[in-house]
This record gives structure tokens, C-alpha cells and sequence, in this order.
């Protein structure tokens, strides 16, 4: 059983340049910045051609997510970020599942990710599996690769 959400939030997609940069920079505070990364390492090639999603409590952006297509049918979900104190709240489950409905509207019919070990269990939730050993990023952070057939 997947938790519900103890807050009240909204999600969409960002809208302004102010917007997109509350976007990085929380993926960067949250997904870099501990490892000593530079600002602009938490963006990659796909970023334009990409669904981003903002999830926010109030006025303040508390979670971020993106999805991108890797062929017509299998797409990729990157960069979920949710700041610390609300996670295990409900906001990455509404970020994921927003996303998921996004990629499948647009066809997708397989989504992968590369799962931090920490958040496995996570995806293990939403139905996710284990398809192999991933990237080691920064030399510390084990990823395992997962899918979910559609």
C-alpha cells in the first residue's frame, strides 16, 4: 500500500525562468551538492526535449521530477528530488505517478530509472523492478537499474 500524502500540495509543471531555477537548484541541493558537485552538474542533454514537474507546499517548492523518452516506447524518469523534510510524506509518490501518466499519455509502454540505493525500496512500491547493477555515481552512490512494464 502506497502512503497518501499528509500535506496539501500541487504539482505541475514549471512555468517561468524563476520557476526553473527553484527546479535546479533543489535538484542540485538535494542530488549534488553533499557530493561537492559543481551548480549545472544536475542538468544533462535531455533537458529541453524533457517532462519537468514541481510539487509545492504553499508557495515553496518541496519536490522535482523529470521524465524523457530513450525510443518511442520506453521512457526514463531522472532527477526525482524531494527536500528532506517531507519525504516519506506522499510528495515523491505524486511526483512518480504524475510523471508516469505524462510518459504513458505520450506512449510510453516500459519505464526504466537508475534507483539510488536508498530510494529501491521506493520504486520496489510502485511496482519497479530490479533489472541489474547500475552506475556508481561519484564514486560512492550505487544505482540499480529498474523497470516497469506498462
Amino acid at each position: 500500500m502506497v502512503q497518501e500524502t499528509s500535506i496539501k500540495v500541487k504539482i505541475r509543471e514549471p512555468k517561468t525562468k524563476n520557476e526553473f531555477d527553484q527546479y535546479y537548484n533543489l535538484r542540485w541541493r538535494i542530488l549534488r551538492q553533499h557530493w561537492n558537485q559543481p551548480k549545472g552538474n544536475e542538468k544533462d542533454e535531455k533537458e529541453k526535449e524533457s517532462i519537468h514537474l514541481l510539487v509545492f507546499d504553499k508557495d515553496k517548492i518541496i519536490g522535482v521530477g523529470r521524465g524523457h523518452f530513450n525510443t518511442k516506447t520506453e521512457a526514463q524518469i531522472r532527477y526525482m528530488a524531494v527536500e528532506e523534510r517531507f519525504q516519506g510524506k506522499g510528495v515523491g509518490t505524486k511526483i512518480l505517478e504524475t510523471l508516469e501518466r505524462k510518459l504513458i499519455k505520450k506512449g510510453a509502454r516500459t519505464i526504466i530509472l537508475n534507483a539510488r540505493e536508498n530510494a529501491m525500496k521506493f520504486y520496489k512500491k510502485h511496482n519497479y523492478k530490479i533489472i541489474g547493477k547500475g552506475h556508481t555515481l561519484f564514486g560512492v552512490i550505487k544505482h540499480f537499474k529498474m523497470r516497469k512494464e506498462i
